[in-house]
């Protein structure tokens, strides 16, 4: 028997769950103590959990879940696994891609062979359209880069294994880097953007980060003790960028805008705008304070809205939205003379 062989059998003989002496594989596989010991640290070093405890009731066994059990799938089960894998693939970044690529194979190999080609031509069954860029809002669009990926990974593994990390976060509005020291609670997948959540050390409150502005993320050697009232569905729903606007608007410039009653019911329905603040003003008008001066932002919003919304202030925004207007007035007024003459 070559050792090849006598590996494979020593790992079969180890799939039971309960410890084998070196002396038992010694026995049947009619080698020394020592070419065991060389087989067992062979194992090791190709990546096989072998845990071995000391001792004279010692021995060797598999990690429990190292080995698993043929996968059975109908081939509706296999058509809906590929619908989900197809799914997966349209989202341009995914935690631990890597090992999904390697769990994808594995999941593959132990499949019959009947549907094979049926996975593999996923993306020929199945199409997902991207989600398309949304230009109202502006910064809700990021290309995938090396940091994005390595703050979902790292930030999935520190919920894995139960450990802080640390990492830098860009603010581009204010144009500043602030270091985090997070316990990662979650992750969730918004408009074709990756948010992070988890208990802030510093401040002890529950904060959601961008993945994308994430950068330099490592886990520490620190580990912290779940939440387990903690659940990603309390922020979903638009929750996580409510509670969000509301600590904005202690730390950002308002904008504010005067609009009608009719204007506010159609801004209610934003993904985005219904978390602003609706007041009630005169005449059965609506004030929305808006944490974001931006003039990317504040002034795209105000042309959307049309006549009956008035921007209140920033007063620089005001201004420069009037002269802008004043221009586009004096074109279209310019282009309807000349019509009613000729």
């Amino acid at each position: 028997m070559n050792p090849i062989e006598r590996a494979l059998g020593i790992l079969l003989l180890l799939t039971g769950g309960k410890l084998v002496p070196a002396t038992v594989l010694a026995e049947r596989f009619h080698v020394s103590h020592r070419t065991i010991y060389r087989d067992i640290d062979r194992l090791i070093a190709l990546g096989v959990p072998v845990d071995a405890e000391r001792g004279a009731e010692g021995g060797y066994r598999l990690a429990s879940g190292y080995l698993q059990p043929p996968v059975a799938l109908t081939r509706n089960e296999t058509a809906a696994l590929l619908a989900a894998m197809a799914l997966v693939r349209s989202s341009r970044t995914v935690p631990l891609a890597d090992d999904l690529a390697a769990a994808e194979k594995k999941l593959l190999a132990s499949l019959p062979k009947t549907v094979h080609g049926l996975l593999k031509e996923a993306d020929r069954i199945v199409g997902i359209e991207p989600i398309p860029p949304d230009i109202f809002h502006s910064g809700t669009k990021a290309e995938p880069t090396g940091d994005w990926q390595k703050a979902l990974d790292g930030f999935m593994s520190g919920i894995l294994d139960g450990k802080r990390v640390r990492f830098e976060h860009v603010n581009p509005t204010r144009r500043t880097v602030k270091a985090h020291d997070v316990e990662p609670y979650g992750v969730m997948f918004d408009r074709d953007l990756w948010y992070l959540a988890g208990r802030c050390v510093d401040t002890d409150t529950l904060k959601v980060y961008r993945a994308d502005r994430v950068r330099d993320l490592e886990i520490s050697g620190l580990f912290f003790r779940p939440d387990k009232t903690f659940s990603i569905k309390s922020l979903l729903g638009g929750a996580w960028l409510s509670q969000a606007m509301r600590r904005w608007e202690q730390e950002e410039a308002i904008a504010k805008i005067l609009i009608t009653a009719a204007q506010a019911k159609k801004l209610s329905a934003d993904w985005y705008y219904r978390h602003a603040v609706f007041t009630p003003a005169e005449e059965g008008r609506i004030l929305v304070s808006i944490p974001s001066t931006e003039r990317a932002r504040i002034l795209p919003l105000v042309r959307w809205l049309g006549p009956g919304a008035e921007l209140l202030g920033p007063e620089d925004l005001r201004q420069e939205l009037a002269s802008e207007l004043e221009a586009l007035a004096g074109t279209y007024t310019a282009k309807t003379q000349l019509n009613r003459s000729a």
